[in-house]
């Protein structure tokens, strides 16, 4: 087993590679890192992997607060938001320059490239607050998905009124079992299998969602429905449509790993060239599912749409393809995890290495050979470190079953700042577009607009947060 010590400096060839490597330059990028190989193709796989969640299957839930008339509108809206602060966002991953420039790695080197001072901390602390966030509540999301299987076959074999109740504890410890040996994928640019994967499963559970959604309607047992959406009390109705208004917002936003996204792509064609197609293609293909997902699911259930029309039992039969269905879920929760916590296994990593350089412990990697694999380099602390990560998270999950609904108030604060402020802010500064321009006004009317979409929806989610606590049971999550 041999021994590869990196640089004491980085955990990466930073270095010229010319003269780091003996003169391999041609395996290396401008940066001294290996080349990197992604493509738009892969780029569009991991935003796919990154935007279309499980929670597609509850925008029937949120389309059945705002009605048809505000509903679509509000899915369209944000599709075109997302889009464009995500093509600003692309531009700057080089600075200053958007193709010859310096290479930025993450969005806080983006922010710090572009912005300074201090901005770049806060975009740190709300970038992986977030993202260690969305680790615990998918852990969450894949354990529900899980028991809705082994629930669905109870209600087969004994009626739908049967008591089938499950624990989704086993199943948080196998998702996290899979978490501890996937996590061992040194990093994002070896994670395009992966995502193509959960890509695929995505598009499977959604195309199903739709489908049972339109033999329902077509069977005429589709529920009521109304241009306003649910008649419930005045302050009840205020706080659904914000926590749905917010919902929606923060289905498209996936600014928390774009920048980490495009540090896989290779450097021909320019990169934010590919990653602005990737982008179309990723928020096209998103909105798609989105609008027949919400739609379809609405006309079919009305107001009366569930949480998540797949695990809430909206369907109970074909019951096998209810659990293929969510199968589907679970495995693209699998990979969608990793597209999460691969940028902060790389943040505490590279911090580790800059603080402790001299540790052979840290910066020490065995390269072993593996069947069918090739080389790997194992990294103990790598190890032990992620090992630790992924049973930290799941030891929060299991205490906090209630956790999404803190992740939708987590989603809410780091919504307006990462995906519209900080892109329109850096835009505006590489730019130097003059103050009080045309443009310059529009764009910080998008913004203010933007943050008290996210005030509304924080407000709609501290009460949904608030409601779930009074039920709060530590270590039982059950559907």
């Amino acid at each position: 087993m041999a021994t590869h010590q990196f640089p004491k400096n980085s955990m990466h060839l930073d270095q010229n590679p010319e003269a780091a490597l003996g003169g391999f330059g041609k395996d290396f990028d401008d940066d001294g890192r290996e080349k990197r190989t992604g493509t738009w193709v892969t780029a569009s796989a991991h935003i796919i992997t990154a935007v279309i969640g499980s929670g597609v299957l509850s925008l029937a839930w949120t389309i059945a607060q705002l009605g048809w008339v505000v509903g679509p509108a509000v899915l369209v809206a944000f599709s075109f938001i997302t889009y464009f602060t995500s093509t600003m966002l692309a531009d700057c991953y080089r600075a200053p320059d958007p193709v010859t420039g310096k290479r930025n790695y993450t969005y806080m080197d983006v922010v710090k490239a572009h912005l300074g001072g201090t901005k770049f901390k806060l975009c740190g602390l709300a970038q992986y607050g977030n993202l260690v966030g969305i680790s615990i509540g998918y852990t969450i999301t894949a354990s529900i998905s899980m028991v809705a299987v082994k629930k669905s076959n109870c209600y087969h074999k004994n009626g739908h009124q049967a008591d089938c109740t499950v624990s989704g504890v086993p199943y948080m410890l196998l998702f996290s079992a899979m978490q501890v040996l996937l996590s061992q994928i040194p990093n994002f640019h070896k994670l395009s299998w992966l995502s193509i994967l959960a890509a695929v499963m995505s598009f499977a559970y959604a195309s199903i969602g739709v489908g049972l959604s339109i033999a329902k309607v077509a069977s005429g047992e589709n529920g009521q429905t109304s241009l306003t959406g649910i008649d419930v009390s005045g302050q009840e109705k205020v706080f659904r449509a914000f926590r749905a208004i917010g919902d929606i917002a923060f289905a498209y936003a996936y600014s928390t790993v774009l920048v980490e996204i495009q540090d896989t792509l290779r450097s021909s064609p320019p990169e934010n060239k590919a990653m602005k197609r990737a982008t179309f293609v990723g928020i096209s293909t998103t909105s798609l599912f989105y609008i027949l997902c919400g739609c379809v699911g609405y006309a079919a259930f009305g107001n009366n749409a569930p949480g998540n029309f797949l695990t809430g039992f909206g369907f109970y039969e074909p019951f096998w393809l209810i659990d293929f269905a969510n199968i589907c879920i679970a495995v693209h929760l699998v990979g969608a995890y990793q597209v999460f916590c691969q940028p902060v296994y790389g943040f505490v990593e590279k911090w580790c290495s800059t603080r402790w350089p001299e540790s052979k412990f840290i910066t020490t990697e065995h390269i072993i050979k593996l069947p069918f694999n090739g080389e790997y380099p194992l990294s103990y602390f790598r190890l032990i470190w992620r090992t630790a990560y992924v049973i930290v998270t799941t030891v929060i999950a299991m205490i906090f079953p209630f956790f999404n609904a803190f992740l939708a108030l987590l989603g809410a604060t780091s919504f307006w700042p990462l995906t519209v402020y900080f892109p329109v802010e850096m835009y505006i500064a590489r730019t130097k577009l003059p103050r009080f321009s045309f443009t310059w006004i529009w764009l910080k009317i998008l913004s203010w607009a933007c943050l008290v979409i996210s005030l509304m929806a924080a407000a709609g989610s501290i009460q949904s947060l608030a409601h779930e606590v009074k039920k709060y049971k530590p270590f039982q999550v059950e559907i």
